[in-house]
């Protein structure tokens, strides 16, 4: 695990705190996410399992599925930001295209699947962002049963 974060790092979590606002904003659930490759944010995506009534869209789902198809080599020289620990679903994405680093605004309020990434050999940088854990804990305080719908509670 690797503590520190570059200006780069910070820039591309910032990304994902819009987009997690932009999801509040819709009506969904706030959490974020974006990838970085080569220093350029190439997508980004919100969580939009409410908006769209889907089962699959939360925000790194949205970010990749909105970044379009890219060749293998691209995704593992990419970093994906997310607001929140990705979820098992998540997780699985960034190791199925090969994501060799995950940036995370926040776990308190949520534990993903960081123990798999971190197993695989993804590199992960825990921001302990203020700005993420009170979006969520704001959130889950005001909305507990569709947070637990989005966890599979």
């Amino acid at each position: 695990m690797v503590l520190f974060m570059d200006t780069v790092d910070q820039a591309g979590l910032e990304v994902a705190i819009e987009e997690a606002r932009a999801g509040l904003a819709e009506g969904g659930i706030p959490i974020g996410s974006a990838l970085m490759i080569d220093g350029e944010i190439v997508g980004r995506g919100h969580n939009r399992r409410v908006q769209e009534g889907s089962v699959v869209l939360h925000a790194e789902m949205d970010c990749l599925e909105r970044t379009g198809r890219l060749p293998g080599a691209d995704y593992r020289r990419a970093t994906l930001y997310t607001t929140l620990s990705p979820c098992d679903m998540c997780t699985g994405a960034a190791l199925l295209y090969g994501i060799p680093r995950v940036v995370i605004g926040e776990n308190e309020t949520f534990l993903g699947g960081e123990a798999l990434l971190e197993s695989r050999g993804v590199e992960l940088v825990h921001a302990d962002d203020h700005t993420c854990k009170q979006l969520m804990s704001d959130f889950i305080a005001a909305e507990p049963e569709l947070w637990n719908e989005d966890i599979g509670e």
